[in-house]
């Protein structure tokens, strides 16, 4: 850490499930709370069901909205035929943070050996907007965020994070 001061960024938190609720969604709960404990704000929270399109469509709205800053999905990650969580970032992404899935994977192996293989934890960037889908357990989000998005999500993490370079992520847009 350094002496720069904390910026709090603005995190809108999507549990993508065909059965939760917000009553017993355990994961978006743990991601809330986390966030909510780091000192970053929740911009919205939603539930949706696992259908590519009404996910992608939410991710847009999202990065569309100067509100919100970074999007935590959680859910349809895995190998089913239902999962398509996925498929519905990458729908979305200007850029994939291939980094993000390895690194994931790899905080993932010391926690439940072989069985990372069967996450596709996924981060990209769109429209300025950072986005992350993470499987749908409860642990699975604790690690996540414990061990990457917190300290990358905090601007005094060095050598580098990813709020540091937020206002240029859409620096292509601006350019003529």
């Amino acid at each position: 850490m350094t002496d720069r001061a904390f910026l709090p960024t603005r995190i809108a938190v999507l549990t993508v499930s065909d059965t939760r609720t917000l009553d017993d969604d355990k994961s978006g709960n743990t991601l809330v709370a986390r966030l909510e404990d780091a000192g970053h704000l929740l911009a919205d929270r939603m539930i949706l069901p696992d259908e590519r399109d009404q996910i992608a469509d939410q991710l847009r709205k999202w990065c569309s909205d100067d509100a919100v800053d970074v999007v935590i999905s959680t859910g349809g990650t895995g190998l089913t035929g239902r999962d398509v969580t996925v498929e519905a970032h990458r729908d979305v992404y200007e850029k994939e943070i291939d980094a993000f899935g390895t690194v994931f994977t790899i905080v993932s192996m010391q926690k439940i050996g072989t069985s990372a293989i069967q996450s596709r934890a996924t981060g990209g960037v769109a429209n300025g907007t950072y986005l992350f889908a993470l499987p749908g357990s409860p642990g699975a989000c604790k690690d996540a965020w414990d061990e990457i998005l917190v300290k990358q999500l905090d601007y005094r993490h060095m050598p580098c994070n990813f709020v540091e370079i937020m206002p240029r992520l859409d620096e292509h847009q601006r350019r003529k």
